[in-house]
């Protein structure tokens, strides 16, 4: 519980200031629109339709989308004015909540106003009041409780969306949620949800003490509640402030899963014990984030999987060739078309599997795959949100003619639990996971040889290469020092123990020296 605290100020600062930052945005934008749609009552169907479309995006996809939205961008303005706009981080995190709470205010401003007593505007203008004034003195101040609704609402619906945006590397109180729902560390997973719940009410009272002090003329109250607000955002930003201040930090990214978790932890105590830079983990990254944030040098280093790279990256296809020749060539590839360094092959192999309960797998008489594939009609399948849209997949389909009576995209945490319970027959394991033993399970053999070898190796980015070489010698030590049983007892001591990937990483690194 000591390490969910030590970065609570962190997260918490951290989604305070993203909120606060897509809330003013959005409200600086929706309001003044709000006020120009009411002058123009045939443009608001098409622009209350556009908003509100936005609002039927998925917010996951809407995050991810703004990653390559914003490296393109980024790379123009690298061209035209020299700086380049980061592709991870709080910047697509925060146009996507900028956009989400725009919808609420922008309604609510256009119904707060058109919502006022044409008697009222009537006599405004009998004692001659100019449209501004009655704009100011008579229509907004009328419409005011209607427009801060909206505002409220958006405030609850931003605080709660940014609990998401921990994929595209925005650190937040979602990072406590996605971390402990892999880990199985259900404390982490209340504490984030817990402390984003009472953001959310406290933002949301604050907003209303200053809308009541003003509606009210309580002065008191309207400063009080807007000093606290301010106190609050000047608070979030020095702590972040602080936080950025540090020297240049390696940044190690990781996905998210219990291995990638103990391993970025791994990584960042490997450089530094090596007298290296200080070393940070950047952790629940999506998998194509990952891999294009470290081309574009927003992440230094990650560890990923050469059946990954060879099938989704290199886009190779075909049957693979074997475990020497795909490192080969995705060590090869990786270098002369994105600049990209394998600084070690770590020692073991992560390969996707499928698994099943061995009571299970006895009782069908299923063994391989192709045993699986002759009863797969009358079976489920749960794999975790990738897998079966993965080329893998597709590559076993047409190769043993799996034909699953149903197929379930699930969180990797729940698949385990999903089949264990007989939920589903199978599932798309990782070979090293530690809930394969834990939890009585099977792995399937692969008899045709169609999944590729999947060794877990470490990217450097170009730019970490080029100005600390010494990082990269240093993680080159790292070539065959973990092998899959060491990889599987750390991963079972996170998933079936409870202990944290900080401390297990601790532990290997402290009997490594």
């Amino acid at each position: 519980m000591t390490e969910l605290w030590a970065r609570f100020p962190e997260y918490l600062a951290a989604h305070l200031e993203l909120s606060l930052g897509a809330l003013v945005i959005a409200a600086s934008a929706a309001v003044p629109l709000g006020v120009w749609i009411t002058r123009r009552p045939r443009a608001a169907p098409a622009l209350l339709a556009l908003t509100g479309a936005v609002q039927t995006i998925p917010s996951l996809a809407l995050l991810a989308f703004m990653v390559p939205a914003l490296a393109a961008l980024g790379a123009l303005t690298s061209r035209a004015f020299g700086f380049e706009l980061r592709a991870i981080g709080s910047g697509p995190a925060l146009v996507a909540l900028t956009l989400y709470g725009v919808l609420p205010i922008l309604q609510n401003t256009v119904a707060g106003i058109q919502g006022v007593d044409p008697a009222c505007c009537e006599a405004a203008r009998g004692v001659g009041m100019t449209p501004r004034q009655q704009l100011w003195r008579v229509e907004l101040p009328l419409a005011l409780p209607v427009i801060v609704a909206g505002v409220r609402t958006a405030a609850v619906w931003v605080v709660g969306t940014a609990t998401l945006s921990t994929p595209v590397g925005a650190p937040s109180l979602g990072n406590y949620i996605f971390s402990g729902l892999q880990t199985r560390n259900y404390a982490s997973v209340t504490l984030g949800c817990v402390a984003a719940a009472g953001l959310a009410l406290g933002l949301d009272q604050g907003i209303r003490g200053v809308e009541r002090g003003v509606r009210r003329g309580r002065r008191g109250l309207g400063a009080g509640a807007l000093l606290a607000l301010v106190v609050a955002a000047l608070a979030a930003a020095v702590v972040a402030g602080g936080l950025g201040a540090a020297p240049r930090v390696v940044s190690i990214g990781s996905k998210t899963f219990t291995e990638q978790y103990v391993l970025s932890e791994l990584l960042a105590g490997w450089i530094q014990r090596g007298g290296g830079p200080p070393a940070r983990p950047l952790q629940s990254l999506g998998s194509t984030v990952l891999f294009d944030a470290l081309r574009a040098g927003d992440v230094d280093v990650y560890v990923d999987y050469t059946g990954t790279l060879w099938a989704t990256v290199l886009g190779r296809s075909g049957p693979p060739p074997g475990r020497a020749a795909v490192l080969d060539d995705v060590r090869r590839t990786l270098a002369a078309e994105h600049g990209i360094t394998v600084a070690a092959a770590l020692g073991f192999e992560n390969s996707y599997a499928l698994a099943m309960r061995a009571a299970r797998a006895r009782e069908l008489g299923v063994a391989t795959f192709s045993a699986l594939a002759s009863r797969s009609p009358e079976l489920e399948i749960g794999a975790d949100y990738e897998f079966l849209a993965r080329p893998e997949w597709r590559a076993l389909v047409s190769a043993y003619g799996f034909a699953f009576r149903a197929a379930r995209s699930m969180d990797p945490s729940l698949m385990y639990q999903a089949v264990a319970q007989g939920q589903v027959d199978v599932i798309s394991a990782f070979s090293t996971d530690g809930r394969i033993a834990a939890l009585g399970l099977t792995r399937l053999r692969d008899d045709r040889g169609v999944v590729p070898p999947y060794d877990a190796v470490v990217l450097v980015g170009s730019r970490l290469a080029r100005e600390r070489p010494d990082v990269v010698a240093r993680l080159a030590k790292l070539e065959g020092r973990i092998d899959e049983a060491t990889m599987q007892r750390m991963n079972r001591a996170v998933d079936e123990a409870g202990r944290s990937p900080a401390e297990v990483a601790r532990e290997w690194l402290d009997a490594a020296q």
